[in-house]
């Protein structure tokens, strides 16, 4: 029937490329993430570990394949299984197939990596862990190379940009006030959680054009998601204003895949002769001299039922949406499907850092040798250019940049400071420098230090990128041994 061919998109099998390899290389990414740095966060001996989490679980908790049992070696498995149906699918052997077959590949990652953010404590706290299991389960239902892309499920990942645009832009204009008298970035290039090598560039630009980038940031979350759905070629101009300025933030900080799967699904907006003309090396056509194969009867209910399920469970964003008290990364149901999204409702107007040291030193007073820990993403070494992590995600780093935001006295801290002190390999792994060369230290503490960056005559003179100033004591000097007022 004619009606029926409308849930077909056959001039968006671009988008459909690049949402499938898209999301599955950024997978590929968590799970790598997840390999190298679980064990030591989370792990068996880790800084919060699982099976003590577990311990306490609900049994209506949400789903998670170390319900029952955790071990290392079992996720280490998940990793390892998550990365190869990634790779798979990032070559696009899957998509060759009948289109359940993409299906179920992008619905085990969504499992598996379920499994490791539903245990994954204040590691895994980040609003793209949700927004990386609703991408996957999103295009999970796009088919593969036998059939046309299905429109609805397009629009729904068109609805997903538009939520996290929109949402973040509500965020902003009901956060900080900053964000209304357009003098945001004059501090968020500086303040951000991890800078990269061209923060510091960004921050040192005139305050008109950093109020020109709170406008323009307004204009591109606020206005231009509603053309996402507009006729073309409106939508792909929305689109490509959306990529633009998510790759304008990927060139000025490190805030893991959030910004490139955001680049990703904005793709889902750009049809095929847009693209085309723009590139004319990308194909027009995608199946000269055949067309892709009929949709089969059964996977138009599939995806019919797909979209009916995500339409139901967008009520609760919507609400939000319109709600004065916005909430800002929120799932509203086990599965982290429909979430809302937001980031940065205000902007800290100051850098503070926390520094940790240890000493060899007997006694750990001023004068004692206290040597500093390096990371390898957060700020430390005034005179070192920070790196491009992106999409990889620096967990440790990136929770040491709240420690002065809430409380420095947390649970995973301290748990982290005594594994220092025991010299954990697993630990040490993740900084940047051991100034022990993988020996304990008898002395561990913390300081604070204020943090900004050094101007371009600062830079000229002393070759600093930072200048920092010593702020106060955090945590005073900690040690295993018994000694009074001074034991872990």
């Amino acid at each position: 029937m004619d009606w029926v061919s409308w849930f077909d998109a056959p001039e968006y099998e671009f988008a459909r490329q690049v949402l499938q390899r898209g999301v599955a290389a950024l997978y590929f990414v968590a799970f790598l993430s997840s390999l190298n740095q679980f064990p030591a966060l989370l792990g068996a001996r880790g800084l919060l570990p699982v099976p003590d989490y577990l311990e306490a679980f609900s049994a209506r908790g949400r789903p998670t394949l170390f319900r029952w049992r955790y071990s290392d070696r079992l996720l280490r498995a998940v990793c390892g299984t998550g990365l190869a149906i990634s790779a798979l699918l990032v070559a696009g052997l899957p998509q060759l197939g009948p289109p359940w077959l993409p299906m179920i590949a992008f619905l085990s990652l969504w499992l598996l990596y379920m499994s490791i953010v539903n245990v994954g404590q204040t590691f895994y706290g980040f609003g793209w862990e949700m927004l990386l299991l609703e991408a996957g389960f999103t295009v999970a239902f796009l088919g593969s190379d036998q059939t046309d892309p299905p429109r609805t499920i397009l629009i729904l990942v068109a609805w997903l940009v538009f939520r996290l645009e929109f949402g973040a832009g509500m965020i902003k204009i009901r956060g900080g006030r900053e964000w209304r008298d357009l003098t945001a970035l004059y501090y968020h290039h500086e303040t951000q959680p991890m800078p990269g090598p061209l923060s510091r560039q960004a921050h040192l630009l005139p305050k008109p054009f950093h109020r020109l980038e709170v406008l323009g940031n307004h204009f591109a979350q606020l206005v231009v998601p509603f053309f996402l759905f507009a006729p073309q070629p409106l939508a792909s101009a929305a689109a490509g204003i959306v990529i633009f300025t998510q790759l304008w933030l990927v060139a000025s900080g490190n805030f893991a895949w959030l910004n490139w799967i955001a680049i990703v699904l904005a793709f889902a907006a750009v049809s095929d002769p847009v693209a085309h003309a723009v590139l004319p090396v990308i194909p027009l056509d995608w199946h000269p001299g055949d067309a892709a194969g009929e949709t089969p009867l059964w996977w138009l209910v599939i995806t019919l039922a797909a979209t009916l399920l995500l339409v139901v469970l967008s009520y609760w964003p919507v609400r939000n949406l319109l709600s004065r008290r916005q909430l800002m990364n929120a799932s509203f149901n086990r599965w982290q499907l429909v979430n809302t999204y937001g980031a940065f409702g205000t902007v800290t107007k100051q850098r503070i850092e926390i520094v940790v040291e240890g000493t060899l030193d007997e006694d750990p007073d001023e004068s004692a040798d206290w040597r500093e820990y390096g990371f390898k993403g957060k700020p430390g070494d005034v005179r070192r250019l920070p790196r491009q992590w992106a999409p990889y995600h620096l967990r440790l780093d990136w929770l040491m940049w709240f420690l002065p935001l809430r409380s420095v006295h947390e649970e995973w801290f301290y748990a982290f400071l005594a594994k220092l002190l025991e010299a954990d390999r697993q630990v040490l792994r993740l900084l940047r420098h051991d100034p022990f060369d993988g020996g304990p230290p008898r002395w561990v503490r913390a300081r604070s230090y204020l943090y900004r960056f050094a101007t371009r005559t600062e830079f000229r003179d002393t070759g600093e990128r930072w200048i920092r100033t010593p702020l106060y004591e955090a945590i005073p000097p900690l040690s295993l041994r018994r000694s009074p007022g001074r034991r872990m």
